[in-house]
């Protein structure tokens, strides 16, 4: 392709000689605690509020509590705790802490399979009919009388 000149620029994708693509900079926070509670951390999308740097200063709204939004919080902060054990993992605070959130996730799980119906394939099993698309949808949930 013929270029106009010398012309070396992002027109037709080359790049200076030697020139920096970018600098990324991520925060490394330095310890587990401390931390949002489950269902905070779900809306804020950062167990930590150390890491939780809104977009143009823009502030979440806090999700509806429901029995599906507090699994889902108790999921989020496991995978957080994960991800934070990645970069940490000598870390025997987070790690227990992480050993407790799983055992509540394994409970808070069955639970809810028990009162609700599934949350993935894997509940089907053992089940006497397929129930997966049985009402109400989790999100069309509404607190019971009792």
């Amino acid at each position: 392709m013929d270029r106009p000149g010398n012309d070396r620029g992002y027109k037709y994708g080359s790049l200076p000689e030697r020139g920096a693509l970018a600098v990324a900079y991520v925060p490394l926070q330095n310890s587990a605690t401390p931390a949002y509670e489950p269902d905070e951390a779900l809306s804020q999308g950062t167990l930590f509020p150390g890491l939780d740097l809104p977009f143009m200063n823009i502030v979440n709204k806090q999700v509806k509590r429901t029995p599906l939004t507090e699994l889902m919080a108790i999921d989020f902060v496991a995978d957080e705790l994960e991800l934070y054990l990645d970069t940490h993992c000598n870390d025997r605070e987070a790690f227990s802490m992480l050993q407790s959130f799983l055992a509540l996730r394994k409970e808070a799980h069955e639970r809810y399979v028990r009162l609700y119906g599934p949350v993935q394939q894997s509940d089907l099993l053992g089940m006497d009919c397929y129930s997966w698309l049985n009402d109400p949808w989790p999100w069309e949930y509404r607190e019971r009388e009792e």
